[in-house]
Order: C-alpha cells, then sequence, then structure tokens
C-alpha cells in the first residue's frame, strides 16, 4: 500500500479489537475522509463501498485503534543529536502508536507557555503522529515555585509533569494539586524519592550486590506515591503516577482506589517484561532472548529494572485494571551516553520500535495478559486519563466518526530486534538481537497511511544493498 495514499481504505477480513465498543469479532472497517466511516462485523450484509477503495487483507491479522503513548521523551528542542519529533514520530508510528505525549525535560524545560507552543508548532510541521506536549510542574523543573500551569494548559499541554525527578517539597506539590484540580489536568510524578535514592542506580537486590552498584530500595518509590496520595486526598486534582514499578506501589495504588481517590498510573514494557537479573546477563531464555554483557549499559534506566516478585506484581495490577495503561518512557540516546560504566551511563532505552513485540512476547504469548486487555491499556486506558485531548482529537476507537488512527498488528509474526535498523535516532536497547513475536504492519494517521512493515523492508534492504 502506497504511504502517500488518501482515498478510503477496507481493512478487511482482520480479528477487529475496539476496546471502546467492547468489540472482539472478525469484521471490515472503512476508513474515508479521515475518520471511521464504519466498523462492520457479523453476518449483516456489508455497508456500501466507495467507488475507489484501496482494500487492505487482514486476515489472520488483529486491527485496532492506534496506540496512545502518555510517556516519551522526543529530545526537541535541546537535544536533537538524540532524537527530533520527526525521527521520533516515524519510531512510534513503526511501533503503533498514533499519539504521544511528549515529556518536557527539554533544554530548555517546557516551562513557559512559548515553549510548549513551540512543539505545538514543530509537530505540525514534522511529525507523523499527534504529538502533545506536557508541561512542567515547576519552573526550570527545579521544584520550588510552581510554572504558571493556566498558560501551559492554554498552549496544549495534555499533561503537568517534572519528570526525571520528583517534586519533593510537600507545599509544592500541594499547591500543584489544587491547580490541578482547577484545571482538570492529570499530574505526571516522577515517584523517585531524592533522599533515598541518593547516587543509586540499580534496585537493591543480589544483582546490585554481585555487581558491586550503588542501589536503593523499593521504599524510594513508595514513599512518594503514599506522600502523593496524602497530598490528593487533601488537596484534590488528579494523581497520575509514571511508570510504576514496585509491588508497594501497586498496593498503594489499589487502596487509593478503593477509596475513590482520582488517581491513575502507567508502567513500561521493560518493567513488564525485564528483570535485574539481566543486569547479570540473564535476558530472559523462556522468550529465546540471548544473553547479554554483565551491568550492559542498556539496561540503566530510571527507576531501575526490578526483582521479579516487582515484575509479577506489575503485570498481575495491570491485569487487575489497578494501573490503567502501558506508557513507553522511550528514552533515546546517543551511543556516548551510554558508553563507559554502568553508574557513569545516561538513564533510558529507546522504546517506541519493540514495545509490541516485547509485550506480545513476554506476556501475551506466555499466557500472563489477554490480547484484549493488552490492547486496552494501550488505547482506551491511557485516553481516558488524558480525556479532553483525546476528545479533542477524535480518540473514539473505531465508532463511526471516530478519527481514523488504526494499526494492523500481525500477533504471530517473528523478527529480529536490530538497532541498527530503528527509526529512533537512539540505538540503546538491551534487546539487540533478541527474536520478538508479534509486529505491527501498518498504522494510519487521519486514514493515511503512515508506516508499513512492507516499505520498511524494502528501505532496509536498498539501505544495506
Amino acid at each position: 500500500m502506497a504511504s502517500d495514499y488518501r482515498g478510503p481504505i477496507l481493512i478487511s477480513g482482520g480479528r477487529v479489537i475496539d476496546p471502546w465498543q467492547n468489540l472482539d469479532a472478525t469484521g471490515d472497517v472503512l476508513l474515508q475522509d479521515g475518520r471511521v466511516a464504519w466498523t462492520h462485523v457479523g453476518a449483516d450484509s456489508t455497508p456500501d463501498i466507495p467507488a475507489g477503495t484501496q482494500r487492505l487483507d487482514a486476515a489472520g491479522m488483529i486491527v485496532a485503534p492506534g496506540f496512545i503513548d502518555l510517556h516519551c521523551h522526543l529530545r526537541e528542542p535541546g537535544q536533537e543529536h538524540k532524537e527530533t519529533i520527526e525521527s521520533g514520530t516515524r519510531a512510534a508510528a513503526r511501533g503503533g502508536f498514533t499519539t504521544v505525549c511528549a515529556m518536557p525535560n527539554t533544554e530548555p524545560p517546557l516551562d513557559t507557555a512559548e515553549r510548549v507552543s513551540y512543539v505545538v508548532d514543530r509537530a505540525r510541521e514534522s511529525a507523523c503522529v499527534h504529538v502533545l506536549p506536557i508541561g512542567t510542574i515547576t519552573v526550570g523543573r527545579a521544584g520550588r515555585e510552581l510554572a504558571d500551569l493556566s498558560t501551559l494548559a492554554m498552549a496544549g499541554a495534555a499533561l503537568l509533569s517534572d519528570d526525571g525527578t520528583a517534586v519533593a517539597n510537600d507545599d509544592v506539590m500541594r499547591a500543584a494539586f489544587l491547580e490541578s484540580a482547577r484545571l482538570g489536568l492529570p499530574l505526571s510524578q516522577h515517584s523517585e524519592d531524592p533522599e533515598i535514592i541518593g547516587n543509586a542506580v540499580a534496585h537493591e537486590g543480589e544483582a546490585a550486590r554481585k555487581l558491586g552498584l550503588p542501589s536503593a530500595p523499593a521504599e524510594a518509590e513508595t514513599s512518594i506515591v503514599e506522600r502523593d496520595l496524602r497530598l490528593l486526598a487533601e488537596a484534590g486534582g488528579h494523581l497520575h503516577v509514571a511508570h510504576v514499578s514496585t509491588a508497594g506501589a501497586a498496593e498503594l495504588l489499589r487502596d487509593a482506589r478503593e477509596r475513590g481517590l482520582s488517581v491513575t498510573s502507567e508502567v513500561t514494557p521493560h518493567h513488564l517484561t525485564l528483570t535485574d537479573r539481566a543486569l547479570l546477563g540473564e535476558r530472559g531464555p523462556q522468550y529465546g532472548w540471548p544473553n547479554g554483557p554483565v551491568a550492559d549499559t542498556s539496561l540503566r534506566v530510571n527507576p531501575p529494572i526490578r526483582s521479579k516478585e516487582h515484575v509479577n506484581a506489575m503485570v498481575d495490577a495491570l491485569r487487575e485494571g489497578v494501573i490503567d495503561a502501558i506508557a513507553t518512557d522511550h528514552a533515546p540516546h546517543s551511543a556516548q551516553d551510554k558508553a563507559g560504566a554502568f553508574v557513569d551511563a545516561a538513564p533510558g532505552i529507546s522504546v517506541f520500535e519493540t514495545s509490541f513485540g516485547l509485550l506480545m512476547t513476554g506476556l501475551v504469548h506466555t499466557g500472563q495478559l489477554d490480547l484484549p486487555t493488552l490492547i486496552e491499556r494501550l488505547t482506551l486506558g491511557p485516553a481516558k486519563i488524558i480525556s479532553s485531548a483525546a476528545d479533542a482529537l477524535g480518540l473514539r476507537g473505531l465508532t463511526p466518526g471516530a478519527a481514523a488512527d488504526v494499526v494492523v498488528l500481525d500477533p504471530d509474526r517473528a523478527w529480529t530486534v536490530r538497532a541498527d535498523n530503528f527509526l529512533s535516532r537512539g540505538r540503546n536497547t538491551p534487546l539487540e538481537g533478541c527474536a520478538l513475536r508479534g509486529m505491527v504492519t501498518h498504522t494510519f494517521v487521519g486514514g493515511v497511511p503512515v508506516y508499513t512493515a512492507e516499505e520498511q523492508s524494502v528501505a532496509h534492504g536498498a539501505a544495506r544493498s
């Protein structure tokens, strides 16, 4: 299918999974004029198909709404050597993401309306998927003084976050919650207590001890989550806990939801599938992944990769709906950023292009999570958290009139991760050489194909010849 085709497209014969309609059935989806014209399942006669419609045979495939990522780093402005909005959104499209929320720890940070507007304008010029900026909570992400949150919201911020550092001051965070309640915007908190973390780069456990790495206990996360939930109960607003990674935090979230607090959360693909045994070179033989180097700097990430106990707790919480969404925390870095010792490496993993394959391989194909639940946590779950922005974009799944942001997925396609083939400028992945099962084959934004696996394969072949 030509990537510049803009006419009607019929995606036929696929397994249609749409959480908005609680739909999971074989059927057809027609995309026309940037919208979902209709979704048809069952034995009734097929609705009219316009003349000139191009057909995509999706037999054996999954057809679903485009994925929504609440947490990624596009690095623009200021760190374009790591990523740009153009390169990052191309990588996102390859991963099936049609809407991404860009974190504000750029240089300079997105702490003014002008800087948020800059990202909006750059995305309009160069992005192939929707980009929603995230504004800072505090000026300069320094944690001392609230940014002008009203103007950030008016400029287009879909969330507010000082990601990379927690807002540790109680009074500042309380004031932020009051503004969150007034504006109706969630506060996405990076829950790592700076007083507990110190210079830690790993989870406190056997792997860190064997490698002699400075480490911190799980309480570094739970202490901030517990504090924020207390402030939320006092001040109101909406707390969104970024990249949850500990069993204790999951329990706190479970209790908070039972108490009716307005709290949501996300978990990353790597915190659902990798354990800190990977630091010792054990990637996960149950998935057919090769072992890697000990203390591989590609595994340096905040919060750190945890023990199996915590990984299991994340999967359970995601399955139960205690955790609402899967977010990538796509954090591209240059090779130089990841060179040298583990303690000196920049934290982060380039995740967009491996997310679906990793989640299918590590969770769905191992029976830990069913496919409809995975799709829900990548689509409707995050859409509910950024409901105002999602409504403005017309993100209503595959219902008639919704934005034609759609992915076609091959649940069984086997492929091997080769970072040299990434569309992202960040090649920093611990999955190099891993055999994954599950691939995004087509991504549509506004009914226009912005990624097809076949064209990408041809491009790589031409580059190698």
